[in-house]
């Protein structure tokens, strides 16, 4: 296991071990879709991790999906995430928001009425919570393609009011079936313009955004997510030459500018995988796959194959903030209260004990 627990790079960072907290949703924002004080202790808590990186967050208002998750595009929500990255630092560790647009993954009662946009006017499948109830996915606008600069600028402004607040940068997810997933995958982008129609043209969007973020606040506190084939939300990329071509344009989009790292939640071993890792000129960061829970012996094993530099790991932070600690010395876990993973306060948050009051 000690591959696991050496030290690692990753933009100006020097992390202390090959495992961080992956993003996990908690809608527990406060009033505003700012971060609370209950934010900024959960996340203090989990500095341990070396890097964190955060609950989706939208970078702006129409990008909101689900119920009471943060933003990060407000003066009240820049104030809320120093809260946090405060609370993060005081411990040593270092975080980055995931700037995640929800596109079509969106209902207008999360978010005072206003509208879904997607790459095209097609409406997701199934059902999204709301206070009301669960309710059916409405059927999102197509952008125009005049609109394609102000959703950069959104990613832009988040990103640069990411580092106001003190973090310490930013995740573009373009994964999991948001918005700019929606514009990778054919199912979902059925547009004819320059912004649709080919493997190259659906990957712009997402080129022209991590283009754009990394010249606003510098490549190395930029990371970026991707799920390539991940069959998701209505999000389908079942061609596997086209998704691969896809996929290629878009690192090939994005090559030399010396990222913070690539994230990719697909099988480690894939062939597809395997090939975009050796086209990503910087640290790539890798788990077990998404409907698994990422153990100690996989998180080491992908790091001793060579499969990644880093792996992301998600469940097992919930219910220990001080995981590092009890994979280092093999103490036992506390096990996660699904009940509490969405909504509520403290109780399976802030409330979980660490090794020593265990």
């Amino acid at each position: 296991m000690n591959s696991l627990f050496s030290p690692v790079n990753v933009g100006t960072m020097e992390l202390p071990q090959r495992f961080v907290m992956a993003p996990l949703t908690r809608n527990r924002a406060g009033e505003g879709m700012a971060p609370t004080d209950l934010n900024a202790k959960y996340y203090g808590q989990r500095a341990g991790a070396g890097l964190i990186v955060s609950e989706g967050t939208q970078p702006s208002a129409v990008g909101q999906g689900y119920l009471n998750s943060p933003g990060i595009h407000t003066a009240e929500q820049i104030d809320g995430w120093r809260k946090v990255a405060e609370a993060v630092h005081a411990g040593s560790g270092h975080i980055f928001v995931q700037l995640m647009h929800s596109g079509r993954i969106a209902h207008p009662d999360n978010k005072d009425g206003l509208e879904s946009i997607a790459p095209s006017a097609i409406a997701a499948p199934g059902e999204m919570v709301t206070a009301n109830g669960s309710l059916p996915m409405t059927m999102p606008r197509a952008l125009d393609i005049d609109e394609m600069p102000g959703v950069i600028a959104d990613y832009v402004h988040a990103a640069r009011c990411a580092v106001e607040a003190g973090l310490d940068g930013v995740e573009i997810h373009a994964a999991n079936g948001y918005l700019l997933h929606q514009f990778l995958a054919p199912s979902s982008n059925q547009r004819e313009d320059g912004y649709g129609g080919s493997p190259a043209n659906r990957a712009r969007l997402t080129i022209e955004t991590i283009l754009a973020v990394s010249a606003a606040i510098g490549a190395e506190r930029v990371g970026v997510r991707i799920s390539p084939a991940h069959n998701i939300q209505g999000v389908l990329e079942k061609d596997p030459a086209e998704t691969r071509q896809t996929y290629e344009a878009l690192l090939d989009g994005i090559a030399g500018l010396s990222l913070a790292y690539l994230s990719i939640l697909a099988d480690p071993a894939a062939d597809l995988t395997v090939n975009l890792r050796a086209r990503f000129d910087g640290p790539i960061m890798t788990n077990s796959g998404f409907a698994e829970v990422t153990t100690k012996e996989q998180a080491a094993a992908i790091i001793d194959n060579g499969q990644g530099d880093l792996v992301a790991v998600g469940r097992p932070f919930l219910a220990n903030p001080d995981l590092s600690d009890r994979w280092r010395t093999d103490a036992p876990l506390n096990e996660p209260n699904q009940q509490t993973f969405y909504g509520g306060g403290a109780e399976g948050y802030t409330d979980y004990p660490r090794l020593q009051a265990a």
